[in-house]
């Protein structure tokens, strides 16, 4: 059966399936864990099944490359531009957990109606509704596993399943628990025809590539990704985005406070800067990333604004509303009226008063910007004939996946 999903086509799949998200998986962590030994089976699949580079989305973020994956598509077509946006028409700040913010369909839905079995296990909970939009199946986050119900979740006790306890939201066992869930799910009797696992960033967040923290944890993910392996699973590894230090030269975070310029040239709180890396988790990045959005009042005079923004030391970009819509494959609707994209070792704030850095116990690593956009893109199925020169983007990975390696 083909399925047409946001103008793309799908088959349905002849093998069990699964799309893993490894939130925040810069390529370098794969590279330096299969250097030094820590995961076999990738170093296998990368030598006999399909490894690629991809492009995320940007932003950089979670939410908008989680939805791009399950929709096949950017951005501009689902809607979801930000973990945190400005809604112009109520006047507030909100996140952008509601499924009312997603403007397409997902294929997990669309598999779901047309008679697949599908399962999403997410780390956090803020993505499991937005993942589950309208999809018949199993949708529960790690997070809350203890809160699960067979009405709301399509499926009844995840702990005495998985036979691990609830894991704290800031560690990397709440990863672990999404692999955990993942290789019992595909053990039972009835397994999953469609799977889509999406993890946390806390490791890397605080471990660089290459580090002892983060090779244990990749050589964990391997562990689990060879057991899929071995139930028959066709595989495809993506991540939302990538990482990068975001330090001055004394590991201090190097901010860039927007608000704070902007209010010193334009009056105080004249400007409204947004950072849609926002969410409940700022422990792990002091809700400091690499990309903005701005709304200004009116009558100021952008093209002098731009300029002068774009001439700050550490901003790699300042584009007008249609320039990033345009760009970066956004709604234009819901950025403001410029987007500010600082460089690779530097951070956005607001205001400097607004920031509380006091819970970060390591050098900042964030991410949000162009230098955050290089993905993973791996199949443990070889497929041959492809364009290495096509820029493959992570939502190319279900295409790949139900397309190309059944």
């Amino acid at each position: 059966m083909i399925l047409n999903v946001n103008n793309r086509n799908y088959a349905t799949p002849k093998h069990p399936t699964v799309v893993v998200c490894v939130d925040g998986c810069e390529p370098d962590y794969l590279a330096q864990a299969v250097a030094h030994g820590r995961m076999p089976w990738l170093k296998r699949v990368l030598a006999e099944g399909t490894a690629l580079i991809a492009d995320c989305v940007i932003p950089s973020f979670t939410n908008p490359n989680n939805l791009s994956i399950v929709t096949g598509a950017p951005p501009s077509v689902h809607g979801i531009c930000g973990n945190y946006l400005y809604d112009v028409a109520t006047d507030t700040e909100v996140m952008m957990n509601d499924p009312k913010w997603l403007r397409a369909p997902t294929l997990l839905a669309t598999l779901a109606e047309a008679g697949a079995s599908v399962a999403v296990v997410t780390a956090k909970d803020k993505l499991r509704k937005l993942l589950g939009h309208q999809m018949t199946g199993i949708c529960f986050s790690a997070e809350k596993a203890d809160e699960v119900a067979l009405a709301e979740h399509g499926i009844a006790d995840v702990l005495g399943l998985v036979g691990k306890p609830v894991p704290s939201v800031y560690s990397a066992d709440l990863s672990e628990f999404v692999f955990a869930a993942g290789v019992k799910l595909m053990q039972q009797a009835k397994r999953p025809d469609v799977m889509y696992l999406s993890t946390t960033d806390y490791v890397q967040h605080k471990h660089a590539p290459g580090t002892d923290g983060a090779d244990a944890f990749y050589a964990m993910m391997d562990s689990y990704l060879g057991q899929l392996d071995a139930l028959g699973c066709v595989i495809a590894l993506t991540a939302d985005h990538g990482m990068n230090a975001k330090t001055a030269m004394d590991a201090q975070p190097d901010v860039i406070y927007l608000q704070d310029v902007l209010d010193g040239w334009l009056g105080a709180s004249k400007a409204r800067v947004i950072l849609p890396i926002t969410d409940p988790y700022v422990v792990h990045h002091g809700a400091l990333g690499s990309f903005a959005t701005v709304y200004l009042p009116a009558g100021v005079d952008q093209a002098p604004l731009v300029k002068r923004l774009a001439a700050q030391r550490g901003i790699e970009s300042v584009l007008t509303r249609a320039e990033a819509a345009e760009r970066f494959e956004l709604p234009a609707d819901r950025i403001g009226d410029i987007v500010v994209v600082s460089e690779r070792s530097t951070v956005i704030g607001t205001a400097a008063a607004r920031h509380d850095l006091s819970a970060l116990d390591a050098p900042l690593r964030s991410h949000g910007g162009v230098s955050e956009q290089r993905v993973p893109l791996i199949l443990n199925r070889k497929i041959d004939g492809l364009d290495m020169n096509h820029r493959w983007r992570n939502f190319d990975a279900f295409d790949l996946a139900l397309n190309h390696a059944q």
